[in-house]
């Protein structure tokens, strides 16, 4: 008897627990399940009452007018081009240092990873002023490796490599692998690099999303159409007296997609990163 009433607690509690995560995975899709239905519609159903919340017909007319507006593709292709580099570039730097704060001794080891840590509780709209003078001076204005440059050094992704080189790599292994000859670079390509692929997939998801909806920094650099990011040409579509708000949507929405696409193409390795701690 008590077994089974032990079970049917258990049964009770799972379907808590996953009528919780679907109400809770439907709030976090309804904003851009909302951003489609208002892409289909036009500019007038922005503000009525009772809201519609229904896809209608427009889709393909909305994205013309943003294709009349700007060079929609144009802008997209150069925001990936921004969001790749500074990926492969944040993966790159991030692992190296966290492979060196994780598994090497050296003086002043803790104040710099200090120091690293404590850069992220600067809000970024504080340096924009002295970065914009310093990419002026190396004459990076209105370019995109001007727009890349600030994205390089990303102290979360040094922690993360950190703390997930500290635990999935063994003291052992390396040790073994110093005795076959091996430098340290090569421990890192070699050992390191095939055990932290679930960590590169997580880092490189945040990194390629947070740059790819980046604004400030990238409108207050670029000012030739012709090297807008699409967020920054985003922004021309409401330059004008009546604004569009179908047309807006239906821009963001498109511009939306390429960031489903590259999570749906890692999601896999973004989930074992959170679920493993072990060398396979």
């Amino acid at each position: 008897m008590n077994t089974v009433e032990k079970t049917k607690k258990l049964s009770l509690g799972r379907v808590f627990v996953y009528l919780f995560l679907s109400l809770a995975a439907l709030f976090s899709m309804f904003p851009f399940y909302w951003m489609f239905v208002m892409a289909t519609r036009p500019s007038s159903a922005y503000n009525s009452i009772p809201p519609i919340i229904t896809p209608g017909s427009l889709l393909v007319e909305n994205f013309k007018k943003v294709l009349n507006q700007i060079d929609f593709f144009h802008s997209m292709w150069n925001s990936f081009v921004v969001c790749a580099v500074v990926t492969v570039v944040v993966l790159f730097i991030s692992s190296l240092a966290g492979f060196a704060f994780a598994k090497f001794q050296f003086r002043g080891k803790k104040f710099f990873f200090t120091a690293i840590l404590l850069t992220m509780i600067i809000p970024p709209q504080l340096g924009l002023i002295p970065q914009y003078f310093l990419i002026s001076k190396a004459g990076l204005l209105d370019t995109l490796p001007g727009v890349m440059m600030l994205f390089f050094l990303n102290p979360l992704g040094i922690f993360l490599m950190r703390q997930y080189i500290s635990e999935a790599v063994p003291d052992e292994l390396m040790e073994a692998a110093k005795l076959d000859g091996c430098s340290n670079f090569r421990i890192y390509r070699k050992i390191v690099l095939p055990i932290i692929l679930p960590a590169f997939a997580t880092l490189g998801i945040i990194v390629f999303t947070a740059v790819w909806g980046e604004f400030l920094w990238q409108f207050t650099v670029l000012r030739d159409p012709e090297h807008y990011t699409i967020q920054v040409a985003l922004a021309q579509l409401s330059n004008t007296r009546n604004v569009d708000f179908g047309m807006i949507m239906s821009g963001v929405f498109w511009a939306t997609v390429p960031l489903l696409v590259i999570f749906l193409l890692f999601n896999r390795l973004f989930i074992s990163s959170i679920t493993e701690g072990s060398v396979k």
